[in-house]
C-alpha cells in the first residue's frame, strides 16, 4: 500500500486504482460501520463508491502511509454523510434538534439528520479552536480508526490521543447539549 501511494504521489495515475482493491473491503467495513442497523436510503457501498470518486478527483492525492488515507477517507465519507443529511433535513423543514450526542454508533440518516448535520457544525467549530482535536474525533468516529492508527497519524503517543479525544468529547458533548 505505501509503495502504491508513493507511486501516485510521483505521478503514477495507476497506482490509484491498483490501490482501490487493497483497500475497498476496508472502506465498506467503515461505511457499514457508519450505515449498521439502520433503514437509510444510502448505501455501504454508494457510499464507498462516492468517497473513492471524490479521492481520485481531489488535488489532494499526495497521501502518505495508510494512516493518512483512511483518514482523508474517513473526511471524504462524513463530508458525504453531512451532505446527505442536509438533503434529508431539507425535505423535512422544521425538524427541531434536541439532545444531541456523539455516540461510537452512527446514526440513523433518515432519522437524525438534525444530529448529523450539529455534529458537523459543532466539529468545524472545534476545528477552529483545536483542529487536532477535531481530526482526532474525525479518524476515530467517522473513519473507525483505532486510538492507535489516529495516535500514529497524527505523530503522538496513544495516551496523549487517549487524552486529546476525551476532551474533544467532553467539548463536543458541552456544545451539542447547548
Amino acid at each position: 500500500m505505501t509503495v502504491l501511494l508513493q507511486r501516485s504521489r510521483e505521478g503514477d495515475s495507476d497506482a490509484l486504482n491498483q490501490l482501490v482493491p487493497l483497500v475497498y473491503g476496508e472502506l465498506r467495513r467503515l461505511a457499514h460501520a457508519y450505515l449498521r442497523d439502520q433503514n437509510q436510503t444510502i448505501q455501504a457501498t454508494a457510499l464507498v463508491n462516492e468517497a473513492y470518486i471524490k479521492m481520485v478527483e481531489s488535488k489532494q492525492q499526495n497521501v502518505n502511509d495508510r494512516a493518512h488515507f483512511f483518514a482523508l477517507a474517513a473526511k471524504i465519507m462524513r463530508q458525504i454523510i453531512v451532505d446527505y443529511a442536509r438533503s434529508k433535513g431539507a425535505q423535512k423543514r422544521g425538524s427541531g434538534v434536541s439532545n444531541l450526542e456523539l455516540k461510537e454508533e452512527i446514526l440513523s440518516l433518515d432519522q437524525d439528520f438534525t444530529q448529523v448535520v450539529a455534529i458537523h457544525e459543532a466539529l468545524d467549530r472545534l476545528a477552529k479552536e483545536d483542529p487536532r482535536k477535531a481530526q482526532l474525533i474525525e479518524m476515530r468516529f467517522f473513519g473507525g480508526m483505532t486510538l492507535e492508527e489516529c495516535a500514529e497519524h497524527i505523530d503522538i503517543s496513544t495516551m496523549q490521543a487517549f487524552r486529546e479525544l476525551r476532551l474533544a468529547q467532553a467539548w463536543l458533548h458541552r456544545e451539542l447539549k447547548g
